[in-house]
């Protein structure tokens, strides 16, 4: 019987010996290598405001709230091994009435996602990972996701965006007084998607989600060129955590 229970004894040391080792272990682990990313393409983007709009300023919108969309076409891309050409993620979002789009961040009135439906599942999720970091996805508590056909034509200076049931819109750049084209530069709000943009009109905004039926015209439009990765949006998180913990003190 004695010799039962030292054996017991010996074997329970054993095993929390072991789990202690387990524990160590996990505990000197590394944390898991975030998966690094490059995106190159166009940015469209249009709202209900007029242009230039004004929540890149960190002004209240044209009128009671800003609506619309930003849609990123990669021309090159790759999240980890997974390539990313050819397609397309974007969305559409609303601020509350009578508040800026900066001040009201968090608690907009939507924020749907729309996916390149021909991306397949590795694609669509490097997509949405990409989206999180680079679009304001998690700007609203009331968000959904859809894979749509995003499809794009391009007609002499007009620029049309197709989401398929859900909507459309089309915008065309305005002239700079100078010529060119009129472009805006590190906006109050820049981030380095917006970091430089030319400024235009949309033709229209068609819109039917989210319980919105958007009927838009002679807004806000913009275009804009990217080259984005992931040690970018890294500094730039790092850079606006310091400027948030400065306005709090």
């Amino acid at each position: 019987m004695i010799r039962k229970s030292v054996f017991q004894a010996i074997v329970a040391v054993a095993f929390a010996g072991a789990a202690l080792i387990v524990q160590a272990a996990e505990a000197t682990k590394p944390a898991p290598a975030k998966t690094p990313w490059k995106i190159v393409g166009q940015l469209e983007e249009a709202c209900s405001c007029n242009a230039a709009c004004p929540c890149w300023f960190g002004s209240k919108p044209t009128h009671m709230t800003c609506g619309g969309g930003q849609f990123i076409f990669i021309e090159k891309g790759t999240y980890g091994n997974v390539s990313l050409d050819g397609l397309a993620v974007g969305n559409m979002v609303e601020s509350p009435e009578g508040k800026s789009m900066m001040e009201s961040y968090g608690n907009w009135k939507f924020s749907n996602v729309y996916v390149d439906e021909k991306a397949n599942l590795q694609q669509r999720e490097a997509l949405l990972a990409i989206a999180t970091r680079v679009l304001p996805i998690d700007s609203s508590p009331k968000k959904e996701i859809r894979y749509v056909a995003i499809q794009r034509t391009i007609s002499g200076k007009e620029h049309a965006i197709s989401l398929g049931q859900y909507g459309k819109f089309s915008g065309h750049l305005v002239e700079g007084g100078l010529g060119g084209a009129a472009k805006i530069v590190n906006p109050p709000g820049a981030d380095p998607l917006h970091k430089e943009y030319d400024q235009g009109t949309t033709t229209l905004i068609n819109f039917n989600d989210a319980g919105k039926s958007w009927n838009f015209e002679n807004s806000n439009y913009m275009f804009g060129t990217f080259q984005l990765d992931s040690e970018l949006y890294e500094k730039y998180a790092a850079g606006l955590a310091q400027k948030m913990a400065a306005k709090k003190n």
